[in-house]
């Protein structure tokens, strides 16, 4: 006898979102120790890293009126990731750039503030990204999601260069979005260009990084 775990589409969606809270705990807690373990590099745990912040973000919060508390839902599956938890709950942001941050702290205030927006940044970068592989299409969806990250690249002024890619083609797109209704939608073929304008913005973005190769 098949024994159903979900009554309606709904609870289904419920049920695969508490899965993939738990996959990004776990995976979390992974990425940690093979940090640690020297088992991946500097530059791939921060971007791995800051996808799953990101995504731990956006999911938490979505999950917010059924999960109340992570920390309790993490002891309640027996999950066992204290990393997973001070990075994506109590830091929030990269062992690495935390590292640059304190690394730089004689040089002054400005080294952590240029540390915590390149975080910041790179988190825009992907939530935008997310939204259009999840067909949130429609210009009231988009045109926030653009603007935070073209008022991030502004913070990162002592950085990136001033012809830099991403600053260009998010203008762009902002300016086309501009001209459109708030509940038209792009066409499939508009969001696969801004998908990938995004995705090869990003790239030029990460390369920019002062220690990008390390």
């Amino acid at each position: 006898m098949e024994v159903k775990l979900w009554h309606d589409k709904r609870e289904h969606e419920m049920l695969d979102s508490l899965a993939d809270l738990y996959a990004i705990i776990k995976t979390t807690e992974k990425l940690e120790k093979a940090y640690v373990r020297d088992l991946v590099s500097s530059s791939e745990y921060e971007t791995e890293c800051l996808k799953l912040i990101t995504q731990f973000k956006t999911l938490s919060s979505s999950l917010r009126d059924v999960v109340p508390s992570v920390e309790r839902f993490a002891d309640a599956y027996k999950m066992e990731c204290p990393a997973a938890l001070n990075r994506l709950l109590v830091s929030g942001v990269p062992a690495t750039v935390e590292h640059r941050a304190a690394s730089s702290a004689s040089a002054g205030a400005a080294a952590a503030t240029s540390a915590a927006a390149i975080a910041q940044c790179v988190q825009h970068f992907i939530t935008a990204m997310d939204a259009v592989k999840l067909n949130m299409l429609a210009v009231d969806q988009v045109h926030p999601l653009l603007s935070d990250l073209s008022a991030s690249f502004a913070k990162l002024g002592g950085i990136l260069p001033p012809d830099f890619e991403g600053k260009v083609k998010v203008r762009e797109w902002l300016t086309r979005l501009a001209k459109m209704g708030a509940a038209d939608e792009l066409t499939e073929q508009q969001a696969r260009q801004l998908h990938f304008d995004l995705d090869s913005s990003y790239n030029s973005f990460m390369a920019a990084l002062p220690n990008a190769g390390s």
